[in-house]
């Protein structure tokens, strides 16, 4: 004959166990009168009732983290100790709950009281169970838990515990298929949650986990060897997927090269004019992908989209360029690196390569106030790009007065552009037409169009001034490089010092090979002195295309 009384959940108080080690005070013995009370009002059974109360008192013990008190209620103190110890050091929970749950029931001197156990683990989230202890009445009247492995979970056996295992989390790659090595694209993964924070692995988490919410999974585990034997429940989502760039480890690993023992913060981003497809993107220090996201004025680099517009009005590289030393603007005073001048004489062609801020300032008048705006959307700046990654896609907003208009010929003022941008501009020179970037192919649904190519003829020129940078002009760290490079430096100023700091810039692109790129040093002096070593180291490790 069986005897049962219903112990509704929730009847106890809910008392949750914080991070291992820090004990909680728990109203035991309160719960347990209460529970007496109520057991002997509904069907007047005082021993279920007190087999009861005993196995309140050790889950209380065990859901507040307390091993050994929860073993004192036991008839084996020493392997309930042990085995509830080895739980929670290995599984961790942060919050624990443990409550009578169903029917308990008395057959030949016992009482069995089903109860159970929800915890929400790091990595894993909600894990719960259900399980049931055996009361057993003693000589003196009082009751004991029987305590078996299966106690805890009725999974396990004799000499097991439970643990946690890693879910396997899918790879980041490379366009070779090989796991991608660019911690500052990949980003991080919290090792208590298993969650992607930041970079490649947050935007794709999902993906590379398979949705499962978790990137652990419980286990049973064989307590001498720790060897997994058993996954416990059902395993959530699919498998995880991995993430696919167009990142090309040779060209990555010759950008990470080019920055080791940069001491200021920098950045270099390749891609490939014909396709938009990025190459590299490496920065120091790691963690922020300035290379991607970064907001910078471009300063001189952005004289490229400038004289794109010059170029669409009508004038022609070999014009006769005034470069003085000053260019004045309603009481502001703008002038070249270091107050240089050009000789008499000297050409559009010339003032371009050597970077002379005072003839580009001086030459707004040629263009309109929209003009720049209008020809940064040619270069595809001021669009939305869906690289497959998280980038700054460039700003270039109508001058507000002619000063404004003034610094926004040299790429001050309110332009902005990331180091991906800068390398855009450059593919688009060589491509003749703006190839959105891209990162992750198989995510990008829609990719940016510009509204329409570079004439033809501009483009020609561009390039042919751009090569002259490094032949005749400020790209002078260039020369003798492989490649043939076109290039062009800038110097960005930025913050209310006076002397004002600068970003040094240098971008171009190769004529032997499909390959476009842009060098960022942070509060680093000039384009073509600090900049361009970095930009030479750069190409000097990619040598010559096979």
């Amino acid at each position: 004959m069986t005897q049962g009384i219903q112990f509704p959940r929730g009847r106890r108080s809910a008392r949750r166990r914080p991070v291992l080690g820090i004990l909680v005070a728990v109203a035991i013995v309160a719960g347990a009168g209460y529970w007496v009370y109520n057991a002997r009002g509904d069907d007047g059974d005082a021993e279920v009732a007190a087999a009861t109360e005993r196995v309140e008192g050790f889950l209380a013990a065990w859901e507040a983290g307390d091993a050994g008190e929860a073993a004192s209620y036991t008839d084996a103190p020493g392997a309930a100790e042990s085995l509830i110890d080895s739980v929670l050091t290995n599984l961790k929970p942060t919050e624990t709950e443990i409550a009578v749950d169903g029917v308990a029931e008395r057959v030949e001197g016992e009482v069995k009281v089903p109860f159970r156990v929800e915890m929400r683990i790091p990595g894993v989230g909600e894990y719960a169970w259900n399980s049931s202890a055996v009361a057993r009445k003693e000589k003196d009247g009082g009751w004991e838990v029987e305590f078996t492995t299966p106690t805890v979970h009725p999974e396990m056996k004799h000499g097991q515990t439970l643990a946690l295992q890693s879910r396997e989390r899918a790879k980041i790659l490379d366009s070779t298929g090989a796991e991608l090595q660019a911690s500052s694209l990949t980003g991080a993964v919290d090792p208590e949650s298993g969650k992607g924070v930041s970079g490649l692995q947050r935007r794709y988490d999902e993906q590379l986990t398979g949705g499962g919410g978790g990137a652990k999974s419980v286990v049973v585990a064989d307590r001498d060897s720790g060897r997994a034997v058993k996954r416990l429940g059902e395993e959530k989502g699919d498998r995880g997927e991995p993430v696919e760039t167009t990142i090309d480890p040779s060209v990555q690993v010759a950008a990470a090269e080019a920055l080791e023992g940069v001491d200021k913060k920098a950045a270099i981003v390749a891609v490939a004019p014909s396709s938009g497809r990025i190459l590299a993107a490496a920065n120091v220090p790691g963690g922020m992908n300035r290379a991607l996201t970064g907001r910078y004025a471009p300063g001189s680099t952005f004289k490229v989209v400038t004289t794109a517009a010059l170029l669409k009005a009508g004038m022609r590289p070999e014009d006769v360029a005034n470069c003085p030393e000053f260019a004045h603007v309603n009481g502001q005073r703008f002038e070249n690196q270091d107050r240089f001048t050009l000789p008499a004489g000297s050409t559009f062609k010339d003032s371009f390569a050597d970077s002379c801020n005072t003839f580009f300032v001086n030459a707004r008048d040629e263009v309109s106030n929209s003009a720049l705006q209008d020809t940064a959307r040619t270069f595809g700046i001021g669009g939305v790009w869906d690289v497959g990654a998280v980038t700054f896609d460039g700003a270039v907003p109508v001058p507000g007065n002619e000063n404004e208009k003034a610094a926004s010929m040299i790429g001050q003022a309110r332009v902005e552009a990331s180091p991906l941008v800068m390398a855009s501009v450059a593919a688009t020179v060589k491509e003749g037409e703006f190839k959105q970037p891209v990162l992750v192919p198989d995510v990008v649904k829609e990719k940016h169009e510009a509204p329409e190519a570079l004439d033809p003829a501009v483009a020609a020129d561009l390039r042919t001034m751009m090569r002259a940078t490094v032949t005749e002009g400020a790209g002078v760290e260039l020369r003798g490089v492989p490649g043939r490079p076109h290039a062009k430096t800038g110097t960005a100023e930025f913050g209310s010092e006076d002397p004002p700091r600068t970003h040094a810039w240098m971008i171009g692109f190769q004529g032997d090979r499909d390959l476009a790129w842009a060098v960022l040093l942070e509060d680093g002096g000039s384009g073509g002195a600090d900049a361009g070593p970095i930009a030479a180291k750069f190409l000097q490790n990619l040598g010559r295309p096979a």
